[in-house]
C-alpha cells in the first residue's frame, strides 16, 4: 500500500483532506474500508514476526486496523500531536486515557466543571481501585496548586466546560501539572482542533469524543486520545490491545470523511454561534448568556488567547426555571431537543435534567447549572431562521 505524500508542512486545511491517507493498489481517490476483522501471513514465521513486533503489519482490528490507522494519523496532524489511538466513543477515550496509566495509590486532580459521564469517571469509577481525586475551581490557579499531592498523578478538565463554558488557562495549569511530574490530560471536545490546540499550551494527552463535531452529521460514535509517542507507547497501546475498546472500521471511515470538511463546518457554526449568543444577550426574558466569543463572557481574554473562535456551544438561563425551560425548548421548531452537540443540526437540553442530572442539588448549583439553565448547540442553518426559532420560543416561555 502506497503512503499519501501529505506533509506535516502542509496547512490544517489540506490537512484535513489529505493528512494519514494510504492507497491499496487499486489506487482509489476516496480512502478505502477495511471491514476486516483478521489479516493473512505469508507463513507461520511471518506471523511469528509479527506478534513479536519485528513486523509492522496488521494482526488484528482490535489491535489496529488500516482504516482506523488512516482516522488516527489524520488526527495527529491536525493536533500536533506524536501518535494516537482511536476508541469506541469519547467516553472510552476519558478512560482509557486515565485508567492506562493510573494505579492503586495514585492521585487525580480535576476540574469541578465537566461532563457528568467524566465526573462518574474521576469521583466514582477511579476510587474502586483505589485511585482518589480532588476537585476543584479549575479558574482557581491556586486550587490546582493546593490539591497537588505527592501521589499526583494525573490532572484532567475540560476547556471550554461543558456546559457552563468555564475557560481554564491551560499554559497556566500545565505548568503546575509538571512541576508536580503529573501528565495533564485536556477533554478539547467544544473548542475541536480546529480552534484550539491543547498541546501548543502545554497539554500532555488530548481526548475527543469524535461522535460530536469531528463526525458533525450525529452518524456514528467514536473517540480518540491523542498524545506523546513515549505515552502511546509505554501506556495507551497495550492497555486498549488488552481491553478492547476499538473503534470499528466503517466508522472510522466515516470520521475520515467528516474530518475533509471540518474547519469549514466548525468556523460557521461558531459565526453562527455568536449571532444566535447576540440575539439571547440582548433579549430581556434571558437572565444569563453565555458564550466565550461573547466580550460579556468572564473569561473572554483568556478565551481568545487559546482559541480561534468562541466555538458553537452557547449556554443561557431563563428566570422561570425548569418551567420556563421546558415551555422554551418544547415551542422551538427548527432547533432539536437532545443530549447530543457538534451536529449539524442545532440542538438544545436541559442539563439538569439530562446530561448533569446525576449531580445532587447543591453540587449542579456550585457549577451554576440552575433549573433554567439551558444548552445550545449551534448548528449550520441560517442563523436568521435560528435567531427568529429562539425568539418565537421566548415569546411564549
Amino acid at each position: 500500500m502506497s503512503q499519501s505524500n501529505a506533509k506535516s508542512s502542509f496547512r490544517p486545511r489540506t490537512l484535513a483532506v489529505h493528512g494519514g491517507t494510504v492507497r491499496s493498489p487499486f489506487g482509489e481517490t476516496s480512502e478505502a474500508l477495511f471491514l476486516t476483522s483478521g489479516y493473512v501471513y505469508d507463513s507461520a514465521e511471518a506471523a511469528e514476526a509479527r506478534f513479536q513486533g519485528e513486523d509492522d503489519g496488521f494482526i488484528y482490528s482490535r489491535f489496529a486496523n488500516p482504516t482506523v490507522r488512516m482516522f488516527e494519523e489524520r488526527m495527529i496532524a491536525l493536533e500536533g500531536a506524536e501518535d494516537a489511538r482511536a476508541t469506541a466513543t469519547g467516553m472510552a477515550a476519558v478512560t482509557a486515557a486515565m485508567l492506562c496509566q493510573l494505579s492503586a495509590g495514585d492521585h487525580v486532580v480535576a476540574a469541578k466543571a465537566m461532563f457528568g459521564s467524566c465526573r462518574y469517571i474521576v469521583e466514582e469509577l477511579l476510587p474502586r481501585f483505589g485511585v482518589t481525586s480532588t476537585l476543584v475551581n479549575g479558574t482557581d490557579l491556586a486550587a490546582w496548586k493546593a490539591a497537588v499531592q505527592p501521589n499526583t498523578k494525573v490532572f484532567f478538565l475540560e476547556t471550554p466546560s461543558n456546559p457552563t463554558l468555564e475557560i481554564i488557562d491551560l499554559r497556566a495549569v500545565a505548568n503546575v501539572a509538571h512541576n508536580a511530574s503529573a501528565k495533564l490530560v485536556v477533554d478539547n471536545v467544544f473548542a475541536t482542533p480546529v480552534l484550539q490546540r491543547p498541546m501548543e499550551f502545554g497539554a500532555d494527552i488530548v481526548v475527543y469524543s469524535a461522535t460530536k463535531h469531528i463526525d458533525g452529521q450525529g452518524r456514528c460514535l467514536g473517540g480518540i486520545v491523542l498524545g506523546s509517542q513515549e505515552f502511546i507507547d509505554d501506556y495507551l497501546a497495550n492497555f486498549l490491545r488488552q481491553t478492547g475498546p476499538s473503534l470499528s472500521p466503517f466508522n472510522a471511515w466515516v470520521m475520515l470523511k467528516s474530518l475533509e470538511t471540518l474547519d469549514l463546518r466548525v468556523r460557521e457554526h461558531a459565526r453562527n454561534a455568536r449571532c444566535v449568543a447576540q440575539a439571547l444577550e440582548n433579549s430581556k426574558k434571558v437572565s444569563r448568556t453565555l458564550y466565550p466569543g461573547l466580550a460579556s463572557h468572564p473569561q473572554f481574554k483568556l478565551a481568545m488567547e487559546q482559541m480561534a473562535l468562541g466555538g458553537n456551544i452557547v449556554a443561557f438561563e431563563l428566570a422561570g426555571g425548569k418551567d420556563a425551560a421546558f415551555r422554551f425548548a418544547n415551542a422551538l421548531r427548527v432547533v432539536k431537543i437532545s443530549n447530543n452537540l457538534g451536529d449539524a443540526k442545532s440542538l438544545i437540553t436541559h442539563p439538569a435534567t439530562t446530561t448533569h442530572q446525576r449531580l445532587d442539588e447543591e453540587a449542579r448549583a456550585e457549577l451554576g447549572i440552575t433549573d433554567g439553565l439551558l444548552r445550545l448547540s449551534v448548528g449550520l442553518e441560517d442563523p436568521a431562521d435560528l435567531v427568529d426559532d429562539l425568539t418565537h420560543a421566548l415569546s411564549v416561555s
